[in-house]
């Protein structure tokens, strides 16, 4: 079993593991996150524009994001993206500069934030054992076509699940990580 072929489910495993923990990012957690405008785009000549690419995102203080626009008329383009998204806070506009002040997360909205937290832990799951599937299948094909011995299925297969396991617990940890993060008051 070539290194090469292997190779190709490890990186669909990195890959759907880094898709989770970017998810993860853009969910807030009671405190500011510059990450949660990641997906918010502005009217910028036309073009829908991420905000950090209109303006600067700074983080003055725990929980409060400003944001000022290089130029000024964009303030108005900004706010707009911002109360049509679904990041749920309205923003100040002062004429100079936008302030986006995020509110203590309340309990229950924590315990929404855990579920769906776990929720998307067990779709990046699914997502591996679904990359495990087709490695194997992958694998049995070839030993249909006496490209590998048994013996190399076999291992080809345990190596597979290994990996998988190894993804797994990575998985689990960010997930518990974000579950802690989420419920820290």
């Amino acid at each position: 079993m070539d290194k090469e072929k292997f190779q190709v489910y490890e990186d669909k495993m990195n890959k759907s593991l880094d898709a989770l923990l970017n998810e993860y990012a853009s969910i807030r957690a009671g405190r500011a996150n510059p990450k949660v405008l990641d997906k918010i785009r502005v009217d910028y000549y036309g073009t829908p524009t991420p905000i950090q690419q209109v303006g600067n995102v700074s983080v003055p203080e725990a929980r409060m994001l400003v944001i000022q626009p290089w130029e000024k008329s964009l303030l108005k383009a900004i706010e707009k993206a911002i109360l049509t998204s679904d990041l749920g806070i309205n923003p100040t506009n002062d004429g100079s500069v936008i302030r986006l002040v995020f509110p203590e997360l309340t309990e229950e909205r924590r315990k929404e934030l855990a579920k769906d937290v776990k929720k998307k832990g067990e779709g990046a799951k699914v997502a591996v054992r679904n990359i495990r599937r087709d490695a194997n299948d992958s694998f049995k094909k070839m030993e249909k076509a006496d490209e590998i011995s048994e013996d190399e299925k076999t291992e080809a297969e345990e190596k597979i699940q290994k990996l998988t396991d190894k993804m797994i617990e990575k998985i689990d940890k960010a997930v518990e990580t974000k579950m802690k993060e989420i419920m820290t008051v």
